[in-house]
């Protein structure tokens, strides 16, 4: 029977934590406080930062009448059984840090889609069907006629457009099919976290499997080991590995990366950018950072269990495992040609000493005090912080700055002279943004402009009247790339 078959498998689903999470009594509890923890904003929390997070939100449940009998910790702990959160120690962290994991993830993500669904037939989604589709049919083409007919045919499409275009008709999208679209590659590239979050956990069962088999093969090296002696990468050389590598190959290229840039740029100034939401907004103009985020923290986890692999091969530490995995074998097979000879309730007189530590109490620890150490010095004031160019970045990227009219006053001061330092601009246009619009510059500069090696004082006048200074890198813009600013 079909339904038999649809029924085992829906069966063996529901014991996976995606399903248990959704179908779980406290779901909405659970989900809620993940979703708003390591989801929206933040993807990954120090322990000591997420139980007082989760501990404050318990409070506050607990005032509007919610029965929540655990701790924070304790239901942390729990989750972390279920599968809903990975735990990791990363290297140089003072401490355990906590993240969604792949099911928990995909639980959220459908119970969002749930909440705000979006139109499920729309224009760009069956031009996007229909673009694909004919793309994968020319380039899966292997007549050269029909390629050249394919190519010829599409040289007469972009003439015809490039003579409509010179006769001044030009067509654009409407805004409403503009925002349409954008909305879907929000939706695509916004998929793209958690396809991270399983390429990593498809490394973890491929590093966990190829050890197992090193374990496992006791009629030599094997292929597994002949392979590392040959200094080859199998996890590098696996199917996840190699369409991981090309994935990050096409995303670190710089071609790739500055036309992506050059393309939200432009994006983001269009008149239809200003109707979308502020999230959406600010999802846009952080693309490129949490794509090579994402991808550089799966790209170190495979560089990680690449090397950890190797070593574990080339320290011999795999042939002492291997006599504890055969010793291991030798006593249980043992064991099952005696069950039949041997109660399991018969006395063996026969003591087996087992390893043990000294537990103390912690009453008998004594603290450390500081002071019996070294007098404490007064308190000094720091130093001013300068403003470096990544935390422009991180600026530009959280706020909302009009680069139109950045752009428009930098052409306009490159028209009277050869080269302006934002300094000058400034003086020439008064920051209408305040540190927005000084950030803006920085902005524009480190991608338009250049570095004069120096560092020089901006003034401004902030929201609150008051003038503000701040000492910048001297950054300069350049009569000759004015095309760059348009």
């Amino acid at each position: 029977m079909k339904a038999e078959k649809y029924i085992a498998a829906c069966r063996q689903l529901r014991q996976q934590p995606v399903w248990r999470l959704l179908a779980s009594d406290n779901g909405p509890f659970v989900i809620g406080l993940l979703q708003a923890h390591l989801f929206d904003s933040e993807h990954r929390l120090p322990a000591s930062v997420f139980h007082e997070r989760i501990s404050r939100d318990l409070e506050e449940l607990r005032a509007r009448a919610e029965d929540l009998p655990q701790t924070a910790q304790a239901y942390v702990a729990e989750w972390l059984r279920q599968g809903y959160l990975e735990r990791r120690f990363l290297p140089g962290a003072a401490e355990e840090e906590y993240e969604l994991s792949a099911a928990a993830a995909t639980a959220i993500g459908f119970v969002a889609g749930l909440a705000e669904p979006r139109m499920a037939a729309t224009e760009s989604r069956l031009a996007v069907v229909i673009q694909q589709l004919t793309k994968l049919a020319e380039e899966t083409d292997t007549d050269p006629e029909s390629r050249a007919a394919s190519l010829l045919a599409e040289r007469q499409r972009l003439d015809l457009d490039i003579q409509k275009i010179r006769s001044g008709h030009l067509e654009t999208l409407t805004d409403a099919q503009a925002i349409e679209r954008i909305r879907e590659i929000i939706a695509l590239a916004d998929s793209l976290a958690g396809d991270f979050r399983r390429v990593r956990d498809d490394f973890e069962r491929l590093n966990r499997g190829l050890r197992e088999r090193l374990m496992d093969d006791e009629t030599g090296r094997g292929e597994v080991l002949e392979r590392l002696f040959a200094g080859v990468d199998v996890i590098a050389e696996s199917e996840a590995g190699r369409t991981f590598s090309a994935f990050w190959r096409l995303l670190t290229d710089p071609e790739q990366s500055a036309t992506l840039d050059d393309s939200l740029d432009r994006i983001m100034s269009r008149r239809f950018a200003g109707q979308l939401p502020v999230k959406e907004r600010r999802f846009l103009l952080g693309l490129t950072r949490t794509l090579l985020a994402q991808g550089g923290l799966v790209h170190e986890v495979l560089q990680q269990f690449a090397t950890s692999l190797k070593s574990f091969v080339q320290s011999r530490e795999y042939m002492e495992q291997r006599r504890i995995n055969h010793l291991l074998k030798e006593a249980q097979r043992a064991a099952l040609a005696l069950k039949d000879e041997i109660r399991a309730t018969e006395t063996l007189g026969y003591t087996l000493p087992l390893t043990s530590s000294r537990l103390t109490s912690v009453s008998q620890w004594s603290l450390y005090d500081p002071s019996l150490e070294a007098p404490p010095e007064p308190m000094r004031d720091a130093d001013i912080p300068g403003i470096g160019l990544e935390s422009v970045a991180d600026l530009v990227a959280q706020s909302e700055i009009d680069f139109r009219t950045l752009r428009a006053n930098i052409r306009a001061v490159l028209e009277e002279r050869s080269l302006a330092s934002v300094a000058e601009v400034l003086d020439r246009h008064p920051a209408a943004q305040g540190l927005g619009s000084v950030v803006g510059y920085l902005a524009l500069g480190s991608r338009h402009g250049v570095l004069g090696g120096g560092n020089e004082i901006v003034e401004w006048t902030g929201g609150d009247d008051q003038q503000r200074r701040a000492k910048i890198p001297a950054i300069y813009f350049l009569r000759e790339r004015v095309h760059e600013l348009v």
